[in-house]
């Protein structure tokens, strides 16, 4: 009997054990489930929360975002953004450079340089403006390049495209004379411009209307994009493209895709709706007067161009200047890594 009782209270104790191993088991495995589901939640949190930060310069490049920048202050857009805007390249560069900055609206040449310097870590996204420069003046005897010859000029963006676009155009159509001369802001040059109109100037939109609007006496002598057509090269005038720092891109894809359709959506109110977008453009300080922003605003060719379409205008460029003078982009030409393809 006790032999009995003593089997029957094994077999018991087993039979709780294995109920309680089988129990904690299944505890650890929902544990387990509920940790991965919590981690995989946190990842997608994480990537929705994710501010892009980004910067431009001052002019046609971020009046094609203005919209996007009020809709992000409103809290109206899918994607989370921070907005810096600068009147100096330089200080943009510095900023992609030391990670500061996860997208900028850089000149086209500037991107190549940033992409030599830091190895290769940053993509062309799009284009986002063709060709803005203009030369102003109120001497009526300058009508085209080689009508430079022997003057001085003024003009912004040393080291950036209104330098080496000029150098090109002017060496394209022989003229050897000519003294640039560079000024750190469009704005400084609008106001020289305003007191004396006689001077001459190589300044981008919406620039080039407010120094027009200023004094009636200064005129449009001629558009720089216009000369470099006429020199029937295989390759378009472009002023900015929108770049990406490649770690920004391998960790965030979604929040990157999604900030290049809301800066599409507001590249094209643009066009759609001009007096809010100069509103716009007049709150955020880029041109003082909305109406003169209106005026410049189809003057100033803002686009958003990506794909093969962005690589063949971009390339087409960049080899232009790389032949003219092989440090405007860097020292080499960039690889096919520097072009984002969506």
């Amino acid at each position: 009997m006790k032999r009995l009782k003593k089997a029957v209270f094994r077999v018991f104790s087993l039979t709780l054990i294995l109920v309680m191993t089988l129990i904690l088991g299944a505890c650890g495995n929902k544990e387990g489930g509920a940790t991965e589901a919590v981690s995989e939640k946190e990842t997608e949190k994480a990537k929705e929360e994710v501010t892009l930060r980004i910067g431009s310069l001052k002019g046609p490049t971020t009046m094609g975002l203005v919209n996007l920048m009020k809709w992000s202050e409103k809290g109206e857009t899918e994607g989370k953004y921070s907005f810096t805007m600068e009147t100096q390249a330089d200080v943009i560069a510095a900023g992609v450079i030391s990670g500061d900055l996860d997208i900028a609206l850089v000149p086209a040449n500037l991107a190549a340089v940033l992409y030599k310097k830091t190895e290769g870590k940053v993509k062309v996204l799009y284009i986002n403006t063709m060709g803005v420069l203009e030369c102003v003046t109120g001497d009526e005897s300058i009508k085209s390049i080689k009508d430079l010859a022997g003057k001085t000029v003024l003009s912004t963006g040393q080291g950036t495209t209104p330098e080496y676009v000029l150098k090109y155009l002017l060496k394209g159509y022989g003229v050897t004379d000519c003294n640039v001369e560079f000024k750190s802001e469009a704005t400084e040059i609008a106001s020289i411009l305003k007191e004396d109109p006689k001077k001459i100037a190589i300044l981008p939109q919406p620039f080039a209307t407010v120094a027009q609007v200023q004094n009636d006496a200064v005129k449009k002598a001629f558009s720089l994009t216009d000369a470099w057509d006429q020199l029937d090269v295989d390759s378009e005038l472009i002023t900015g493209v929108t770049i990406v720092r490649s770690e920004i891109l391998e960790k965030y894809p979604d929040a990157v895709d999604q900030f290049m359709k809301e800066a599409v959506k507001s590249a094209g109110r643009g066009k759609t709706d001009e007096d809010a977008t100069a509103e716009l453009i007049a709150e955020y300080g880029i041109i003082e007067k909305a109406p003169i922003a209106k005026k410049a605003l189809p003057e100033c060719n803002i686009v958003t161009i990506s794909g093969s379409e962005m690589k063949r205008i971009v390339s087409g460029y960049l080899q232009v200047l790389f032949d003219q003078d092989p440090k405007s982009v860097g020292g080499a030409m960039p690889q096919e890594d520097f072009y984002f393809s969506n």
